[in-house]
């Protein structure tokens, strides 16, 4: 069954009331998320009940601090597509706005936990913090959980084989340096974005180089390069090619940054469509060119360098299999 996408707690079906419920923002959906969502899982086969998560839109940060962009790695559509492959029944995705911060704790406890999801049971990370001023934390939640009779399991902080936690922002620190493998090696599967594929100056297909271009959130801070990426079409066929981001230095004299990418091997038009874009390896920065020529000759170096790579890469987990393989 697919997964459900629930626009606030409120409108949840009578069918998954009382079910299982991992709470947390989950941007990135990122291997110390993927111990809490787990544990959800297993607890909701035990119970054999809904399984659901409890996220926040938009990321609350960005309701605090709207002045300071903050890169989003899993917009709302991708999150729900990750957490589908990972076998939850629902996202539901409340609204936060500064109204609903202002609310106390006991009032997200009764309006959203107790009388929007009728939970059973939560799942959720050690820091997790609610209502006003942060005044819910884990003992609140727990003491919550004994007053309106649901349980509570705890996670603790998941750590990387070098005993550092993983986090979003180190994720977000790896991409903006490019470090797509340090980030896959986080997140647990290639980075992903998806966006409907657009028009462009169609001077790629001229030098025999087309390309499936895409504009990302302006929020995207992935650094300018070339990298090695497969894409998945919406009907979820994969081609591995070789991608663009950036501002095109060379034949573009400026304007925001676009994703390129060159499908191998293939000349359907992919224009309209709404596809995915995983990146694997990043092969160099992007840069100015003096002409053509030697354009085309760098782009030739890029493709057979993205075939290489692409042609000996293997899963990192069933998530990264189900997204990318």
């Amino acid at each position: 069954m697919a997964l459900l996408r629930v626009d606030g707690a409120d409108r949840l079906p009578a069918t998954l009331r009382g079910g299982v419920v991992a709470i947390g923002n989950f941007d990135g959906v990122h291997r110390g998320h993927q111990a809490v969502l787990q544990r959800a899982l297993d607890e909701a086969e035990r119970r054999r009940v809904p399984a659901l998560v409890l996220t926040f839109e938009p990321h609350p940060r960005a309701v605090f601090r709207p002045e300071v962009p903050l890169f989003i790695l899993t917009p709302a559509p991708v999150k729900a597509r990750l957490l589908e492959r990972l076998g939850f029944d629902a996202v539901v995705e409340q609204r936060f706005d500064r109204g609903f911060a202002a609310q106390d704790a006991e009032t997200f406890v009764d309006a959203v936990l107790e009388r929007g999801l009728g939970i059973g049971h939560a799942v959720t990370g050690f820091d997790f913090h609610f209502g006003r001023d942060r005044q819910g934390g884990p003992a609140y939640l727990m003491a919550a959980g004994e007053r309106h009779g649901f349980g509570v399991t705890l996670v603790d902080a998941f750590r990387d084989e070098g005993a550092d936690v993983v986090s979003s922002s180190r994720i977000r620190q790896a991409l903006e340096g490019g470090d797509v493998a340090d980030a896959a090696g986080l997140l647990g599967y290639r980075y992903t974005v998806e966006a409907k594929i657009g028009g462009g100056q169609k001077l790629g297909r001229t030098l025999g180089f087309p390309t499936a271009n895409m504009a990302l959130p302006a929020s995207t801070l992935l650094r300018h390069g070339i990298y090695a990426v497969r894409l998945r079409r919406a009907d979820g066929t994969l081609h591995d090619g070789v991608a663009s981001f950036g501002r095109r230095p060379t034949v573009a004299a400026d304007g925001p940054p676009l994703l390129e990418t060159f499908v191998f091997d293939f000349s359907a038009d992919l224009y309209g469509e709404h596809c995915a874009v995983s990146f694997f390896g990043f092969l160099r920065p992007e840069e100015k060119f003096d002409g053509l020529d030697s354009l085309v000759a760098q782009m030739r170096r890029d493709e057979a360098e993205a075939r290489a790579l692409l042609a000996g890469v293997r899963p990192l987990s069933s998530l990264d299999a189900a997204v990318t393989f």
